[in-house]
Parts: structure tokens; C-alpha cells; sequence
């Protein structure tokens, strides 16, 4: 029963979140200066044109009415058409965008489905390499404060916080895959594609994961059932892991949430630096091109999978401490 409540509120407040992100977005993509249709038919076609096509595709009807039909057709599972970019995979551009060949625009959630497994393969990628140099650092911080291992944790997060991952992704790419050739660097062609950008992102998301760890461990260590394991002679071992681990996991869990969620949608400067075939390249060239549809359907499905993966997160956390109350 707990369940059943909790999913049908959670779903109720991510609708709503999803719904508000969608309008912002929408009406934010309408008042930025410049005409999408002008990229789509080109520089030198007549002015006449540009507003018949506008016209009709309701470009012109008032903000609030485009919304409605958009929306209209989002719960019907349909994200709309690409502006600029034809379903066959050819080169964008200005071509003529006459009733024959505004079909062959490609769709939106096929764009985005194409995408999204690349994305999670490489934000997964980065979450084991982030969790494994975290983890053993954390832990070790955790147990051991004010001592050197506590020192290490924070020379370490401060040098990793430090780095720009542009710079990170370029300085690995040159010594790794220009020098070294041991890794492919740019495009995806297999799994391999996935690792060098990869533990980039590791790199920027471990500081976190070694802060939440550390504080939280220090503080279940300091606590008085820690005390008792060592009277009841339980190892440091079992005291660490079976005690310590367990009950520090939950706020590391929900950071971690929030991590992944920010890297499904925040992986655009590493994307872009490999020319990662994600959803982030994918937004940056649409965002370049003023492609509104899929910007729109980009930032609805992100929105989405943040609300189911803190939901999830919520419930592996409520598994591994039933007191907790969401």
C-alpha cells in the first residue's frame, strides 16, 4: 500500500514538474530573437514564403495556443518533427521545405532514442569509474579523520573539482589516443568509444562522491552502536562494511541520484569534445540550428528520467532503511 501511495504522488509531482519544464522551455525557444523557419528555407528565399510556411506550421498563432496543440501531441507520444533535419540522415540545411518534403523530416523521439543508449552507456561507464575511485578514498577518509588518509581525500577532491573537463578531455585525448594510440578518442564505433570520455566524467563527478562518503561514514563511526560492535569484539571490517557502509549509503544513494540524472542531460562539453554521437551533441547541434522541436523534446524526456530516477532512488533507499518517510 505504501508503494502504490508513494509512486502515485511521486508520478503526480513529476507530471507537474515535467509539464512546467516543458512550458518554460517552450516559451522560452519562442522569444529568443531570430526565425527558425529562415534556416529552414534558407537565406535567399522570399519573405512571402518564410510566413506561408510559418503560417502553417503555426509558428505565427499566439504562444499559449502552440503549447496547447504541442502538448496536444506529446501525450499522444508523438515529440513533433525535426525542423531541419531530414528522416534519411543527409546533411542539414536550407532545402525547400514545400507539403512533399516536410514529411521527410525526421522525428523527434526517433532522434532522441537513437541518442539515449549511447548516453546511458556512457553515463553508467562514467558512475563505475567515478565509484571506483571514490569509493576506497571515502571510506578511507571516513574512518580515519584529521589522519592522512582524511588529507588525501581532500587534496584529491580539490585537484579533481579544480580541472576543467574540456581541459581534461583534450590533454587525455592527445596522450592517450593521439600519443599513445590506446584508446579511440572521437565518434563511436564500438564500445571502446564509450571509456576515454568516460573517465572524464568520472573525474568531475568523483570529488562528490568522496565528500558525501567521507562526511557520512565519519558521522555513523561517531556514532554509539559503533561503540557497541567493538565491545561485542565485531572486527574493524565487519564494523566498517556491515555497520558504517550500510548506514552511510542512503545520502551517498541520493546524491548519486542526482549525479546521474545530471549527467544524462549535462554531458554536452565532453560529448562535444569527442563528438560523442549523445544527447548532448545532439542538443548542441540542435540548439545551434534552432531546431525548436527537438530542444523541446530533448528537454522533456531529461526531465522525465530525473523524475524517475529520484523516484527509484527513493525506493532502493527506503528498502535499505525502511524508518526513512518519503
Amino acid at each position: 500500500m505504501f508503494i502504490f501511495r508513494f509512486l502515485l504522488r511521486r508520478l503526480s509531482q513529476g507530471l507537474l514538474i515535467v509539464l512546467i519544464v516543458s512550458a518554460v522551455i517552450f516559451t522560452l525557444l519562442r522569444v529568443v530573437p531570430g526565425d527558425p523557419v529562415r534556416l529552414m528555407v534558407g537565406g535567399m528565399a522570399p519573405e512571402s514564403l518564410v510566413e506561408q510556411i510559418a503560417t502553417e506550421m503555426g509558428l505565427r498563432d499566439p504562444i499559449p495556443v502552440q503549447f496547447y496543440h504541442y502538448m496536444e501531441d506529446v501525450v499522444q507520444g508523438d515529440l513533433g518533427q525535426s525542423f531541419v533535419r531530414p528522416a534519411n540522415g543527409a546533411a542539414v540545411g536550407g532545402a525547400s521545405f514545400d507539403d512533399s518534403t516536410r514529411g521527410e523530416r525526421a522525428k523527434v523521439l526517433d532522434l532522441i532514442v537513437e541518442a539515449v543508449p549511447k548516453t546511458l552507456q556512457l553515463a553508467v561507464l562514467a558512475m563505475v569509474f567515478g565509484l571506483l575511485i571514490a569509493v576506497p578514498i571515502g571510506i578511507g577518509a571516513g574512518t580515519n579523520p584529521g589522519r592522512w588518509p582524511d588529507k588525501l581525500a581532500l587534496y584529491t577532491s580539490s585537484m579533481f573539482v579544480s580541472l576543467p573537463n574540456f581541459w581534461v578531455g583534450i590533454v587525455l585525448a592527445l596522450i592517450i589516443s593521439v600519443n599513445l594510440k590506446l584508446l579511440p578518442a572521437v565518434g563511436y564505433k564500438g564500445f571502446e568509444y564509450t571509456i576515454l570520455p568516460a573517465f572524464v566524467l568520472a573525474i568531475e563527478l568523483a570529488p562528490f562522491i568522496i565528500r558525501s562518503l567521507s562526511v557520512s561514514v565519519a558521522g555513523v563511526m561517531s556514532e554509539n552502536f559503533i561503540d557497541i560492535a567493538r565491545v561485542r569484539g565485531l572486527s574493524t571490517k565487519q564494523i566498517i562494511f556491515k555497520h558504517a557502509v550500510k548506514n552511510a549509503s542512503v545520502p551517498v544513494l541520493n546524491m548519486l541520484g542526482v549525479q546521474f540524472s545530471m549527467l544524462l542531460g549535462g554531458v554536452l562539453v565532453v560529448e562535444f569534445i569527442f563528438n560523442f554521437p549523445g544527447i548532448g551533441l545532439l542538443t548542441i547541434n540542435a540548439v545551434m540550428q534552432r531546431d525548436f522541436p527537438l530542444i523541446q523534446g530533448i528537454a522533456i524526456v531529461t526531465a522525465a528520467a530525473f523524475v524517475l530516477i529520484n523516484i527509484a532512488v527513493d525506493l532502493i533507499s527506503n528498502a535499505i532503511d525502511p524508518r526513512l518517510d518519503y
